[in-house]
């Protein structure tokens, strides 16, 4: 095929809705998941940063996320939000990462023997953690991991009550529960880490 008939179809992937691109990879298309990717892929890296995936990490867990929506997207319900399905499938992915005995053993070795931070910082990196982001960051750690992935979502990625219960799989109360509690534990957090 030349390139020149390539290039529409490409153009119309891009034209599609999201909606639309999860129902072709839902069929077996994928040519739409780079857009997919392109979209989203920002909200999801920094979703799994601010859930507390480490940063040699969160690039593979991206990736796995977009990966899994292949086999995912038979259960996506049309016309829910896909970044709050997205959402779900990478909490998921978090969890059975976190799970794995191998890579607690592997980071401990490696810890072990270098003692670095093999992250080298850019830029970027220097102006999102600022002092007051450190502090803010440190705050979120304390959460639980339920109050902590639900004030991430709500608040942080401003997904609404409904689409954060959907992403977590809980009804909307028990999300405005976490997210108040949340709220109020992180303010004492910050209230003791005044630096």
């Amino acid at each position: 095929m030349s390139n020149a008939r390539r290039q529409p179809i490409v153009a119309g992937i891009h034209a599609l809705t999201d909606d639309e691109l999860v129902s072709a990879i839902r069929v077996g298309n994928l040519t739409g998941l780079g857009t997919l990717f392109d979209r989203h892929g920002t909200s999801v890296r920094r979703l799994l940063l601010r859930l507390g995936v480490a940063p040699r990490d969160v690039d593979d867990l991206v990736q796995d996320t977009f990966l899994d929506c292949i086999v995912a997207a038979p259960t996506y319900q049309s016309g829910l939000s896909v970044r709050s399905w997205l959402f779900g499938i990478a909490v998921i992915v978090m969890r059975r990462h976190r799970r794995s005995v191998g890579r607690i053993l592997q980071r401990a070795q490696e810890w072990a023997a270098k003692r670095v931070d093999p992250r080298v910082a850019t830029p970027a990196d220097e102006l999102e953690w600022s002092q007051d982001a450190q502090r803010g960051q440190r705050a979120l750690e304390k959460l639980s991991p339920k109050k902590r992935a639900a004030f991430v979502m709500v608040v942080l990625e401003e997904l609404s009550g409904d689409e954060a219960a959907t992403a977590l799989g809980v009804p909307v109360a028990t999300v405005w529960t976490r997210v108040h509690y949340a709220r109020r534990e992180m303010m004492h957090f910050l209230e003791l880490d005044p630096q």
